[in-house]
């Protein structure tokens, strides 16, 4: 299940760090798996997450649905073109545009250097049908529940599935308790 598939081009959009439907779709793809040939490529995708805090689209719209919503908008607006685009969005760090989708949910669109990519779009921050999620929190969560999915969630069942991603084992209460709560959420 590879992610980039999904998204055409000028986009560029990890629907495996930004949208909840998809990324339970990924587990669901997963958990049948021989498992001794799965471990390598899942935990491969699930590095692409990274080690930032990121929001989760949770609304009903599909990946689809949000490119094409997003594509409408740029072509409306003539910003299809690498030079228009990135002129409305600042070339920056800190430069981007927001606009709301057909759901009241608000997307962050950011010029990405990328002749083929080169809007890259994400939830923004405290958006409708978004919640904030440490990526750390996301990927061992999902590692658990792929290749230990235990109804009793134990520090050390938590610790094995860090191992996996190479990550230091979970020390405090609050750390586990937030990877705990992302399971529960990701149950099916």
């Amino acid at each position: 299940m590879k992610s980039e598939f999904l998204v055409t081009e000028p986009f560029q959009f990890n629907p495996l760090k930004h949208h909840f439907s998809y990324i339970r779709e990924f587990m669901a793809a997963w958990i049948n798996e021989e498992q001794s040939i799965a471990l390598k490529a899942v935990v491969k995708e699930v590095k692409h997450i990274g080690t930032s805090v990121m929001d989760v689209y949770t609304g009903s719209l599909s990946v689809q649905e949000i490119c094409g919503e997003i594509s409408g908008y740029i072509h409306k607006n003539r910003l299809d073109r690498i030079k228009s685009f990135s002129e409305w969005s600042g070339k920056g760090y800190g430069d981007f545009k927001t606009i709301t989708l057909s759901d009241s949910s608000v997307w962050t669109l950011k010029y990405h250097s990328d002749e083929k990519r080169f809007v890259h779009f994400f939830p923004a921050r405290e958006s409708p049908h978004s919640f904030r999620v440490k990526a750390n929190t996301i990927k061992s969560a999902l590692l658990y529940y792929i290749f230990i999915g235990k109804d009793f969630i134990s520090r050390e069942d938590l610790n094995g599935a860090r191992k996996y991603l190479g990550l230091s084992p979970v020390k405090n209460t609050n750390e586990a308790e937030a990877i705990t709560e992302m399971i529960e959420l990701l149950r099916l």
